[in-house]
């Protein structure tokens, strides 16, 4: 795979997360975990902070019965755009982005 669709595809995988939540990173490391070692593993670091924003998410959605949910929801959405842009912009310069914190559910 040449290093443009590596991008391209990291690219979508970091910009969908912010969106979809762990969706779009489990997609894009499924298609192409195969072609690809970079994607392999930094798919794998995103697929996990996705899981992880999906997870502050559903927190969120349950808090809404003491209201503080939509205070989690909304930290959780911040945090997802903050991230996902820096590992987005990291990944256009061509670097490696690592999560300042995430769990690590897949390996």
């Amino acid at each position: 795979m040449s290093e443009q669709d590596e991008k391209t595809y990291l690219l979508i995988s970091h910009i969908g997360m912010i969106i979809t939540g762990f969706l779009a990173p489990l997609i894009i490391w499924l298609i192409a975990k195969d072609r690809s070692a970079r994607i392999d593993t930094e798919g794998k670091d995103i697929l996990n902070f996705g899981i992880m924003i999906s997870i502050a998410y559903i927190v969120g959605a349950i808090l809404w019965i003491i209201l503080i949910g939509g205070l989690v929801q909304l930290a959780a959405f911040v945090v997802a755009v903050i991230f996902g842009i820096q590992g987005a912009m990291a990944v256009n310069r061509g670097e490696t982005y690592k999560y300042p914190f995430n769990l690590s559910l897949v390996k």
